[in-house]
């Protein structure tokens, strides 16, 4: 059985990313915020015993934090995020022996509420289900993960918007495929999300 991690990532450059972020707390601000969010993504990734596969959206940088020795690293191919995920799927279950139970997971890097522990159970989930999903409050999904290769519930996606999570389930059922939960989390895209996130470091 091999169990493997894909991580989609951002090239940290100022003025790229949270923008919603940049917006009001200015360019700045929000490239440290996301040097916060890809330092917690790393530290959670490492410690899981899995094949860890990082996703950079613009270019691949082999000299960054996260080591060649434990992460394999691939560039993002697609316009959409749906193709870009389908893709980075295909990618992994293509490379996986025939008769091997692979098991694969897709995250982002904008949820610091993420713990090991729903990498664990998003895994056990697996061994019930066809596909396991991780809701976030804003209506989309901080995980995904699968068995096989169904990439049919990546199409008809309204991505970045609030319904993502329930166009996505929405195709899993229609297309014959069960499915588990994780809990639902809240992700980092605005600064009412990161005073929020501040506010249960200091609890």
């Amino acid at each position: 059985m091999s169990n493997h991690l894909i991580i989609f990532i951002k090239n940290s450059e100022l003025g790229k990313v949270k923008t919603r972020i940049s917006k009001s707390m200015g360019d700045v601000k929000a490239l440290d915020i996301y040097g916060h969010l890809l330092l917690k993504t790393h530290d959670l990734a490492v410690q899981l015993n899995v094949l860890r596969h990082l996703y950079y959206d613009a270019k691949i940088n082999v000299s960054d934090q996260w080591s060649n020795q434990k992460f394999y690293k691939y560039l993002q191919e697609g316009l959409s995020l749906g193709d870009r995920m389908q893709n980075a799927f295909n990618n992994i279950f293509s490379k996986a022996q025939s008769n091997d139970v692979t098991k694969v997971i897709i995250i982002g890097s904008d949820c610091p509420y993420l713990k090991s522990q729903h990498i664990e159970s998003a895994l056990e989930a697996l061994d019930l289900s066809d596909i396991v999903i991780g809701p976030t409050f804003d209506g989309g999904y901080y995980l995904l993960g699968m068995k096989n290769f169904n990439p049919e519930i990546f199409r008809g996606i309204n991505w970045s918007t609030d319904v993502v999570y329930a166009q996505t389930i929405q195709a899993i059922q229609q297309n014959g495929l069960s499915y588990l939960n994780l809990q639902t989390l809240n992700d980092i895209d605005t600064e009412k999300d990161w005073i929020e996130y501040q506010s249960t470091l200091i609890a």
